[in-house]
């Protein structure tokens, strides 16, 4: 299978039990998490030789973060260890009409400090498909932004793609006043793939998009980005209903360069067990289709399907195999597998 290197932060994070809010009870549920881990793992449960590149604290919680990847079988001897704080998030589930709500504590984390650690990446990349990065890891500081853009040029060298997922995160821009156009604008310029929607367009590109439905303001957005950035060939995302916190309605929608448009079927997701991550498994299965042979059409399906079942497990990494959601998009049946 394809080799895909990663390169973020890994993170903590630490929930409030059930749909309680924040210390209701002095207990927090913890998870390891991370936009672009999140990715490498699903990835790995997919087959696939899924490498982790960043910085991890020099410490216990570091650790334990980096022992939960390699058991899901995600190489993480690129992961370096700096003195220095592990980055966290806090996690309010939501319920009902009640929106969920995260508490970011990253601040000056060994990884934000470090501006992701120094590589060589001509050597991790060596051998590699893709590399993924994602619009979280620059919104922590001009370091790990700058940090970023060094990964990236080297991939464009190396003949590697390069997938974007936006994850624009406004909290983390302003907390330090950071340009999120300018910066964004840059990095989404070396991207094959970009995993994002016209929100993430509007803030990158500074254009409006009145279009009537989600599907024309997508297909918009796209034709703006390919005209902006040269190397895009591919953009996709996910569009999401909500009926309650624990009812959506989830389909999928990409646009290709030659002026291709594929949509999926909406699928109802209720109740949902954990939203968080969702969006990276649906990256993950897009790059896993692609990677395997998949038309984008078949892809983007794939994608969905894995997105969906996320949402059936707590915590930040989808855990499904390939088989599992091939399963789901097949008779869809719910009968126990015996």
């Amino acid at each position: 299978m394809a080799k895909i290197v990663c390169f973020g932060e890994l993170l903590l994070r630490l929930g409030a039990p059930g749909r309680q809010v924040l210390l209701q009870s002095p207990v927090l549920d913890v998870h390891v998490g991370g936009a672009e881990a999140n990715v490498a793992v699903s990835l790995a449960r997919f087959g696939h030789d899924a490498r982790m590149v960043g910085v991890a604290s020099d410490n216990a919680l570091g650790e334990a973060a980096l022992g939960d990847l390699r058991r899901h079988r995600v190489d993480v001897t690129a992961v370096q260890q700096h003195p220095g704080r592990m980055g966290l998030y806090f996690l309010t589930p939501g319920a009902i009409q009640r929106p969920s709500e995260v508490l970011y504590d990253r601040a000056d984390s060994a990884f934000a400090r470090a501006g992701g650690g120094d590589h060589d990446w001509p050597a991790l990349l060596a051998g590699a498909q893709w590399l993924h990065v994602s619009g979280v890891t620059p919104a922590l500081g001009q370091r790990a932004a700058d940090g970023v853009l060094v990964a990236l040029k080297a991939a464009r060298a190396a003949g590697v793609k390069v997938s974007f997922d936006g994850n624009f995160r406004p909290k983390l821009w302003d907390a330090w006043g950071g340009d999120a156009p300018t910066i964004l604008r840059g990095l989404m310029s070396e991207a094959d793939i970009l995993f994002a929607s016209h929100r993430d367009l509007q803030v990158v590109l500074g254009l409006d998009f009145p279009q009537a439905t989600p599907q024309e303001r997508f297909a918009a957005g796209a034709a703006a980005a390919f005209q902006a950035f040269p190397h895009l060939w591919q953009m996709a995302a996910t569009v999401r209903v909500q009926r309650s916190v624990d009812h959506h309605v989830i389909s999928g929608i990409t646009a290709l360069r030659d002026g291709a448009l594929h949509t999926t079927p909406a699928h109802e997701v209720s109740p949902i067990v954990d939203r968080i991550g969702t969006g990276d498994a649906f990256a993950a299965g897009v790059l896993h289709g692609g990677l395997s042979g998949m038309s984008s059409a078949e892809a983007l399906h794939f994608g969905v399907a894995a997105a969906c079942l996320k949402h059936s497990l707590p915590g930040d990494f989808n855990l499904v195999g390939a088989a599992d959601v091939q399963a789901l998009l097949g008779d869809n049946s719910l009968d126990v597998k015996r």
